[in-house]
């Protein structure tokens, strides 16, 4: 089986010059199709950067990188386009339109996709709210949902056009232990039924059970053993 992420001595710098440092050293790591792998570690350790790199939100500098089948270091802004519309995103603050509704934040990332042009988003849309438990307020404005409502709206974004990988950055950090552990539930749920590969970011421990695979960095280095790491009773 081939990986869906495949990443091969990674090195990532910030800065120029004598400002420059090293934040990523010789990351190495295959996530295959239908996986469920956390992410964990301290803060400042390099989580949410490799993330980005994975995600096709920054570009790869060393090393090799390929998603879904494409080498990122060096790719074309197209390339890592399309790549970028085969994932769906979950960052920790939402990032929730509040001038539209819960239906319209989720019908925006049909959108992105000629496939689903010619379709009832509308209907799409509001499908999947329903099965995030949020039937009732599909046309919401966000500011009127709570924490755990709008990560469910967020879920629903990621997740309405099918990716076959999602990520995401601290979903439950924001919300209670009830409300987090229903989010990830939702998330594990929903990526089981469609086939795709989750990567979560996490300092939660509540929620490290639901992992197929856990990885664990710090400094920005991936441990050597994080491929055999054990699920946390």
């Amino acid at each position: 089986m081939q990986p869906v992420i495949s990443v091969h001595q990674l090195n990532h710098y910030f800065g120029e010059g004598e400002l420059r440092k090293q934040a990523l050293f010789d990351i190495n790591l295959d996530i295959y199709p239908g996986e469920i792998v956390i992410m964990t570690g301290p803060s400042g350790s390099g989580k949410t950067t490799l993330l980005t790199l994975m995600g096709g939100l920054r570009s790869a500098q060393e090393g090799n990188l390929k998603i879904l089948g494409q080498e990122m270091n060096g790719a074309s802004k197209k390339a890592m386009r399309q790549v970028r519309q085969q994932i769906g995103y979950i960052f920790q603050a939402h990032n929730l339109l509040t001038f539209l509704t819960a239906k319209q934040n989720v019908r925006m990332s049909l959108e992105l996709h000629e496939r689903f042009l010619d379709q009832n988003m509308d209907e799409i849309a509001t499908d999947i709210l329903k099965t995030v438990g949020l039937g009732n307020r599909v046309d919401y404005y966000t500011d009127n949902l709570s924490g755990g409502q709008k990560q469910r709206v967020a879920i629903a974004r990621a997740l309405v056009s099918h990716p076959k990988i999602v990520l995401a950055d601290e979903p439950t950090a924001a919300l209670d232990k009830k409300s987090g552990r229903d989010v990830v539930e939702m998330m594990q749920k929903l990526a089981k039924e469609q086939g795709c590969t989750i990567l979560l970011v996490t300092h939660d421990n509540r929620i490290l059970d639901i992992a197929d695979r856990i990885v664990y960095m710090e400094d920005g280095r991936l441990a050597a053993n994080s491929d055999a790491v054990a699920l946390v009773e």
